[in-house]
């Protein structure tokens, strides 16, 4: 089956662009770049350059594809609005006409828990959680712009869309997250926001591929499926500290004890917000309001509609994908 993967470049995209391969399936890929990345191998796959958000996609890529997967995304906590909306929503929009133009049935949608912020504490949180209504952060509110627009587009028998939404991936592969963490950490620029004690999910490359699968599986079952997101996790919050300073022990790291209350660490994001838009609005500030509230709260979430509806399971738990992770992170 032919296979479309946007943003295949990126973690997530390259990690299933390799497992839809392995698969048998023909797989093309979109990118910005002129070329992929030389780190990441593409024998097998069919590379295309193209920006979403200029609404100019190649036929090549479209013309006889059966799925499309959308991954391509802008994220980071920048605080340029503008740029946000463009790539993630912009983007996911072009891409749908562009899939209703070319008669392409399928696509699949990676979106985020973030769509559902609200500057609180989520436990347990499931589908029928609202979207959230603030642009405290331009990456999730234009992502919920977005899978509203993929959601919107569902046409039983003839247009099938789903939205996947993955907390926190990481793995081999990943170069942002955990890396950067990390760094942070070697640097002395990292601590421990609020009480410490909040938990959170963190869902493996593996377990986010396989739910992937899960999802294209249950559309090529089933011409009734779609139309809906789920909130896909490893059903394993962790404290998020303690948990990284399991990692720092694993790595031979000393433990992080620093400590920034979470209201000081707030306020401290509104004055950087600010700042930055004034004078550095393309990049990120070391901290905002949003990414306080990631620190702080708890954010974890219910993986039952997935279970129900498209037979995901996590196929790792999380001490597996830390051992299996460890080798990666220790040669960063």
């Amino acid at each position: 089956m032919k296979i479309l993967v946007t943003g295949g470049t990126g973690f997530i995209g390259h990690a299933l662009a390799m497992q839809l391969l392995d698969g048998g399936h023909d797989v093309h890929v979109i990118g910005r770049s002129a070329s992929p990345s030389k780190e990441k191998c593409f024998q097998g796959i069919a590379y295309h350059q193209c920006n979403l958000a200029e609404g100019s996609i190649p036929k090549e890529p479209l013309s006889g594809t059966e799925l499309v997967f959308h991954i391509a995304a802008k994220a980071g906590v920048g605080v340029s609005y503008g740029d946000y909306y463009t790539a993630n929503y912009l983007g996911t929009t072009n891409l749908i006409e562009a899939c209703n133009a070319h008669g392409i049935p399928r696509l699949i949608h990676t979106s985020t828990p973030s769509v559902v912020f609200s500057g609180e504490s989520i436990r347990g949180g499931d589908e029928s959680m609202p979207y959230l209504s603030s642009r405290l952060s331009p990456y999730a509110h234009s992502k919920a712009l977005a899978e509203k627009a993929v959601l919107e587009a569902h046409s039983p028998g003839r247009f099938q869309t789903m939205a996947l939404r993955p907390h926190l991936v990481w793995g081999e592969g990943d170069r942002h997250l955990l890396p950067q963490v990390i760094q942070r950490h070697r640097a002395k620029k990292l601590k421990i926001v609020g009480a410490g004690e909040n938990l959170v999910d963190l869902t493996h490359i593996d377990n986010v591929c396989h739910a992937h699968a899960c999802g294209m599986n249950a559309l090529l079952e089933s011409d009734e499926a779609g139309g809906k997101a789920y909130f896909i996790g490893q059903e394993e919050p962790v404290r998020l500290w303690p948990w990284l300073n399991q990692l720092f022990g694993k790595l031979g790291l000393p433990p992080l004890e620093r400590r920034i209350p979470f209201p000081v660490a707030y306020f401290a994001g509104l004055f950087l917000e600010k700042a930055w838009g004034l004078f550095q609005p393309g990049d990120d500030p070391p901290m905002t309001r949003f990414v306080a509230c990631q620190l702080a709260h708890d954010h974890w979430f219910s993986s039952q509609a997935a279970k129900n509806e498209i037979g995901y399971r996590p196929l790792r738990n999380m001490d597996d994908c830390l051992e299996k992770s460890l080798p990666w992170l220790s040669s960063l």
